[in-house]
């Protein structure tokens, strides 16, 4: 699987940043979103729902480009090693959600970029991370810390074990992104590379779903399938092919790092939406994560 691309370190530009910036702010307000559907749609429901009309969205999207989905091209093997990792991913993170707080999810599952950092020092030689780098990621991490707190010892046992899903959440998205990046995936249409993932992981999550007996009761209100919706058509059949496509042409190090924007974002539409309160914490760990990010991005 290891390859050195030639393009495998290319640092972003001020375009690549801002569509990096804009899709993490999509999906902060993704988070609010679920939230807003949960009362009605469960968890499980939600993501093979909108795995399972994202990837329709996406076929028909490639159809009207011209897109060539069915080509033999050698990404079938990684293709479907991705598809397991992404429905792992939205798994773990939805189940381990019913055992430990949000707060606590957000730092373990933006662990992400380091297993993405760590991995590429054996499978993209050419995107590794010099000291600055590394100084950069660590207080982008920081700054998740100080907005959601350092996890201290619970004594539910059962907290623990859902850190630990969603740690290994973070985990299988990195291990995704280095999936996608190392292998032929990286020469095939960022379409294609998407549908692997949702084709896989829409019949994985709804028979979860329905082992752990989750179910709709009653039609849902107009606010519940909208938020649906949202994260059907922008998140996954939008922002999702657009992340790929960032994926595939920048360092993917790089790329990573900006995910430490998202639960930021998140905080700041829990107050817009929800009303949630925002603590003094917010501003200095928001200037962390822009610091961190300078870093990373920086000429080298």
């Amino acid at each position: 699987m290891k390859q050195d691309l030639s393009h495998a370190a290319r640092p972003l530009d001020a375009v690549a940043a801002a569509l990096a910036v804009m899709l993490c702010l999509s999906w902060g307000f993704n988070q609010v979103a679920i939230k807003l559907a949960l009362p009605e749609i469960p968890p499980l429901v939600q993501a093979a729902f909108r795995s399972t009309f994202g990837a329709l969205v996406v076929v028909l999207w490639s159809r009207s480009r011209g897109v060539r989905l069915t080509e033999p091209d050698g990404t079938l093997v990684p293709g479907l090693v991705a598809g397991v990792l992404f429905a792992l991913e939205f798994l773990l993170i939805f189940r381990g959600l019913n055992w430990t707080s949000a707060s606590r999810a957000s730092l373990f599952i933006y662990t992400a970029p380091f297993f993405v950092v760590v991995g590429a020092r054996w499978l993209l030689p050419s995107d590794r991370f010099d000291r600055w780098q590394w100084l950069g990621l660590c207080l982008s991490f920081a700054g998740i810390a100080v907005v959601f707190g350092v996890p201290t010892p619970g004594g539910d046992p059962n907290e623990l074990i859902g850190d630990l899903m969603l740690l290994l959440a973070g985990a299988a998205w990195g291990a995704t992104t280095l999936v996608i990046k190392a292998s032929r995936l990286v020469h095939a249409p960022f379409e294609k590379t998407l549908l692997y993932q949702l084709i896989v992981s829409a019949p994985v999550l709804a028979l979860c779903a329905h082992a752990v007996g989750e179910r709709v009761v009653g039609p849902p209100s107009a606010l519940a399938v909208g938020s649906l919706l949202y994260q059907t058509f922008w998140v996954v059949a939008v922002t999702y092919l657009a992340w790929f496509a960032l994926i595939q042409r920048y360092s993917a190090s790089r790329v990573s790092v900006f995910t430490f924007l998202t639960p930021l974002f998140g905080v700041a539409a829990g107050h817009v939406v929800l009303g949630e309160p925002l603590t003094p914490a917010f501003a200095l760990g928001a200037a962390l994560v822009v610091a961190g990010l300078a870093l990373v991005n920086r000429p080298r």
